[in-house]
């Protein structure tokens, strides 16, 4: 049998009560989605990313878990301990606001028109990802010679 809870008879949402593993960062709203899964980003422990997909099939991020040795609160705002939790950080669309407990929420990144594509990183990348690709024939052009 159920044992009663105390109060509301409703379960906390993750994170809410401050004593887990991970600081949660929403991004969209848990509603979008059908169904959840959780990615580990780098080592075990650190970042995950929780990816949504929706009803259409399309998946995105519905939020982001950043492991406690990874950052900290300071006030009422989250600051990155590590490389790694810096970047996820950077590349939000607005700074976390902090909700409560370890929840945080930020808005997602913008997405960009096909109008401003490539964009300079991507051309950056597209130009090394090709100087890659040469090196790697003029390795092999040498090995046969």
């Amino acid at each position: 049998m159920a044992k009663a809870r105390a109060g509301t008879g409703r379960r906390a949402k993750p994170g809410a009560s401050g004593g887990g593993k991970f600081f949660h960062i929403q991004v969209r709203p848990r509603s979008e989605f059908v169904t959840l899964r959780n990615q580990d980003v780098g080592g075990r422990g650190g970042i995950e990313r929780v990816a949504g997909q929706r009803a259409n099939g399309s998946w995105d991020t519905q939020k982001w878990l950043i492991g406690k040795s990874e950052a900290h609160i300071a006030g009422r705002k989250l600051v990155p301990d590590s490389p790694a939790a810096e970047k996820v950080l950077t590349q939000l669309g607005s700074t976390p606001r902090h909700l409560g407990g370890d929840r945080f929420s930020a808005r997602p990144r913008r997405k960009i028109p096909a109008a401003e594509k490539p964009t300079p990183a991507m051309r950056r990348a597209q130009a090394a990802n090709i100087k890659k690709a040469q090196a790697a024939v003029r390795r092999k052009r040498r090995k046969r010679v």
